[in-house]
C-alpha cells in the first residue's frame, strides 16, 4: 500500500489546519535556513558598491592615519606645483616685500625662457650626461638587484640568509656624503689602494679625479648603497611564489636552472615591470647630490646633469625664472616617458604602474 504525501499511516487525510501548521513550520525553517542579510547588506548588494557613508565610518580608523601623510604630501608635492608659474615670467624676488607676492608683480615673457633653454648648449651637454648615466644605471644597475636577490633566495640556511641581506641592505641607510667618503678612503690618491701600491713600487692612482671614468665609479656607488634595498623588493616578491610550483617542476624533471627560467622569473615579472617603469619614468633624475658632492673632483663637463644645473641655475646664478622652465620641462617629459612605459608594459601582459 502507498501512501502520499500529507496521508497519515492508515491512509487518512490529517485536518486542513493541521496541514497549515506544517507548511508554516516548513516555511520557517527554511527561512532559519538562509543566510540573514541586513538591510544595508541587502541595499548593498542591489546597488553594487557599498555607499560612501558606510565605507567612511568602516574606514575611519585607516583614513586618520592616513591624513597626515596626505597633509604633507599636499604640502610638499602638489602645492609647489603652482610656482611653475614663474616659468612664463621674468621673476624678480625683490620687486615686492617677499617671494610669494612678486610672482604678482613679475612680468610675463610667455615662452622665452624655453626658447632660451633649447638654445643654451650647456643644457644640451647636461642633458646627454644624464641620458647617458641613465643608460648604464639600466644596464649595469638595474639587474644587480635580481641577480642577487635570487642568489639569496637560494641560500637554504635562514641565518645565513638574513645576515647576508642585512649586509647588503645597510648602506641604504647611509648618506651620500659618507657613501663619497667611503670610496675617497679606498679609491682616492691617498686612498688605502692607491698607499698599498706606492708602499710596493707601484705607482698609484686616483680614481675620484678621473672624468673619463666617472660615469662608472658613479654606478659603483649607486650599486653599494642602493641595491640592498632592490633586494628587499624582490625577495618579498619571491616569498609568495607557492613551493608547491617547485615541488611539482621538480617531480617533472627541471633541474635548478630550469625551476628559476620557468617559475622563479615569471614570479618576478610584474615587479620587475613595474620598477622598470618607475625606472624610466624618472630617467631624467639620475642623482643631485652624489653628483654635487663631486663636481670640483672631477669638473662641471663630467658631473653636471639636469638636477645639478637646475641648482646652478636657480640658487647660484639667481636665474629661478629659467631654472623653473628646465625643472617644468624634465618634469613634463618625465610623465610622458611614464606613460610610455607603462603603455609598453601592457602591450608586454604586463600590469605596471596602473591598469587598463
Amino acid at each position: 500500500m502507498s501512501i502520499t504525501a500529507g496521508s497519515r499511516p492508515d491512509g487518512t487525510r490529517p485536518p486542513a489546519a493541521v496541514e497549515e501548521s506544517t507548511a508554516a513550520v516548513a516555511t520557517a525553517a527554511a527561512k532559519d535556513r538562509a543566510p540573514r542579510r541586513t538591510s544595508k547588506a541587502g541595499k548593498a548588494g542591489k546597488a553594487g558598491k557599498v555607499p560612501m557613508r558606510i565605507r567612511l565610518r568602516r574606514d575611519r580608523a585607516l583614513i586618520l592615519m592616513t591624513l597626515p601623510v596626505i597633509v604633507l604630501l599636499l604640502l610638499f608635492n602638489y602645492v609647489p606645483l603652482l610656482g611653475n608659474v614663474v616659468a612664463f615670467q621674468e621673476y624678480d624676488p625683490y620687486v615686492s616685500s617677499n617671494g610669494i607676492t612678486a610672482i604678482f608683480h613679475s612680468p610675463w615673457v610667455g615662452v622665452e625662457q624655453f626658447s632660451r633653454m633649447l638654445d643654451d648648449p650647456l643644457f644640451w651637454s647636461a642633458t646627454k650626461n644624464t641620458i647617458v648615466l641613465f643608460v648604464l644605471q639600466l644596464v649595469l644597475f638595474f639587474p644587480v638587484p635580481i641577480v642577487l636577490a635570487l642568489v639569496i633566495n637560494s641560500v637554504i640556511r635562514p641565518r645565513v640568509r638574513a645576515v647576508a641581506q642585512a649586509i647588503m641592505y645597510l648602506p641604504h641607510f647611509f648618506s651620500w656624503v659618507l657613501v663619497v667618503t667611503v670610496f675617497q678612503q679606498i679609491l682616492g690618491g691617498a686612498g688605502i689602494i692607491a698607499q698599498t701600491l706606492e708602499k710596493h713600487g707601484w705607482s698609484g692612482f686616483d680614481l675620484m679625479t678621473n672624468a673619463d671614468l666617472f660615469k662608472y665609479l658613479v654606478i659603483g656607488q649607486t650599486v653599494w648603497k642602493d641595491a640592498g634595498w632592490g633586494i628587499i623588493v624582490f625577495l618579498a616578491a619571491l616569498s609568495a611564489v607557492s613551493t608547491d610550483l617547485y615541488e611539482a617542476a621538480a617531480m617533472d624533471g627541471a633541474g635548478r636552472w630550469r625551476r628559476m627560467w620557468h617559475v622563479t622569473l615569471p614570479a618576478l615579472r610584474p615587479v620587475i615591470a613595474l620598477l622598470l617603469v618607475l625606472r624610466v619614468g624618472d630617467a631624467l633624475s639620475v642623482g643631485f647630490e652624489q653628483f654635487l658632492l663631486q663636481r670640483y673632483a672631477v669638473g662641471a663637463g663630467a658631473s653636471e646633469v639636469l638636477d645639478t644645473y637646475v641648482w646652478n641655475m636657480g640658487i647660484q646664478n639667481g636665474d629661478f625664472s629659467y631654472a623653473a622652465a628646465v625643472g617644468l620641462a624634465k618634469g613634463v617629459v618625465g610623465v610622458c616617458l611614464v606613460l610610455g612605459a607603462n603603455k609598453f608594459a601592457h602591450l608586454l601582459g604586463e600590469q605596471g604602474v596602473y591598469k587598463k
